[in-house]
């Protein structure tokens, strides 16, 4: 069982990181924290299309990856 849940979560582990590269850089947004950009304040958008699933996918596999530890965490416990 343990091996098992260790496999899977190397498994989604590696799939965060390729999740993770995918996402289109945020680079202006990076230099405007930087710089100061007020001006931006306001100019939010919500995520859409490519972005919006891509956020989607890494929060899911973020969340199977924390309840896989917790899982590993109980099962080499006991």
């Amino acid at each position: 069982m343990y091996s098992i849940l260790l496999t899977a979560m190397i498994i989604v582990g590696v799939l965060i990181i390729l999740a993770v590269l995918m996402q289109p850089s945020k680079q202006q947004d990076a230099l405007s924290a930087l710089s100061g950009g007020g001006g931006d304040l306001f100019a939010t958008q919500k995520a859409r299309g490519f972005v919006a699933v891509m956020q989607r996918i890494t929060a899911v596999l973020g969340a199977i990856w924390f309840i896989l530890g917790l899982t590993l965490v109980y099962v080499s416990s006991h």
